[in-house]
């Protein structure tokens, strides 16, 4: 085995592929850690993370000599992973870093940077948890544990030292903005909430702070829903019962981890002769999606999935170009001794490649 190892990271994003591409991409939390071995497999990494966001589908691993074979592998590895080998062809959606520039792709992920919603705060700690999970299953080494730590670093330095995570930072504040722009003032609205997980959570608490005057949760697990309903002051719902009480609210939040459809437009159809013409907003920020994209053509029902977000997205962008060019600089001098660290541990001189550009 050669001694030259590179550092190499791949994936899809929303950047070039769309929400319907990216939910047959997607892992389930609880497949991550059992994706692993399999992954370092298909692509030949001596170390491997797995980070699956309803954004991104990536991976970022250690290989040992000529680097590119990992490109052509891992859109057959997601299409083999999921069963979709003839059905789906994740290449033309796929891109593929090396050395410096994959090490940089970390690092402005972990910053935010590299977000529908620029500047937003959940992606660190999910890349913290997929180092997590990898690390727990004995898939990372030396060289990923120090590009890991170092990006959680960088990462912490641009948000302090810069405005970027100024105003609406998440999918879930955004959404909220989504739901005021549509509504109107969210006062006397009842919201129902599906899913008691931490994106479900925020988002519940930016509707509450926004006026919404009753938060209805809804999760397969009612533990956890009456765990959540009752620091929002709200009603925990059994999930089998969820569907009856839909009549009554304006505003639904969607983020489950279901595999398939948790409404579809036939049960909606169902839901909405009972609503006597009164608006239903859906808000779908699962991947895979909850509700089924047909729903959006019934009258009265306007569905916005996670891709939907976007314009607003550019919106709150626009205001911070110029932070992003100051946590670009930033980050720099973090991502340049990290290579200077991998150079000295492969006793060879550091190449340092021109900064990856990002698209707008």
């Amino acid at each position: 085995m050669s001694d030259s190892f590179t550092l190499v990271c791949g994936g899809i994003s929303f950047r070039n592929a769309p929400v319907e591409v990216r939910e047959r991409a997607a892992f389930r939390e609880e497949a991550v850690a059992g994706a692993l071995g399999t992954l370092r497999e298909a692509l030949g990494l001596e170390e491997a993370v797995l980070l699956s966001t309803c954004n991104r589908v990536e991976y970022f691993g250690v290989v040992a000599g000529e680097a590119g074979r990992t490109a052509d592998a891992w859109p057959r590895f997601l299409a083999a992973f999921h069963g979709l080998e003839g059905a789906v062809d994740f290449a033309p959606y796929a891109f593929h870093l090396t050395g410096h520039a994959a090490a940089e792709h970390l690092f402005q992920v972990a910053a935010g940077l590299d977000s529908m919603v620029v500047g937003e705060t959940e992606i660190l700690g999910q890349i913290k948890e997929a180092y997590r999970v990898a690390a727990g299953a004995g898939t990372t080494g030396k060289r990923l544990n120090r590009l890991f730590q170092s990006s959680f670093a960088a990462a912490k330095a641009a948000r302090s030292q810069t405005q970027i995570t100024r105003g609406s930072v998440s999918v879930g504040s955004v959404a909220v903005e989504l739901a005021e722009k549509l509504f109107g003032r969210l006062a006397d609205r009842t919201v129902m909430v599906l899913g008691a997980g931490a994106t479900s959570e925020r988002t519940a608490r930016s509707l509450q702070s926004r006026g919404a005057s009753f938060i209805l949760v809804a999760n397969r697990t009612h533990d956890k829903a009456v765990a959540l309903a009752a620091e929002l002051r709200g009603e925990a719902v059994h999930w089998e019962e969820f569907e009856a009480r839909i009549p009554e609210v304006d505003i639904v939040i969607s983020s489950t981890s279901a595999p398939h459809y948790v409404l579809t437009r036939e049960r909606l159809e169902q839901v909405r002769r009972r609503r006597a013409g009164r608006p239903l907003f859906l808000i779908d920020l699962a991947v895979p999606r909850d509700i089924e994209p047909g729903a959006n053509f019934l009258d009265d029902v306007y569905l916005y999935d996670i891709d939907d977000l976007e314009s607003i997205a550019r919106a709150n962008q626009k205001e911070r170009s110029a932070e992003v060019a100051r946590c670009e600089a930033i980050l720099q001098p973090h991502v340049e001794r990290l290579m200077e660290w991998i150079a000295a541990l492969e006793d060879r001189p550091a190449v340092l490649t021109q900064r990856t550009p990002r698209t707008a």
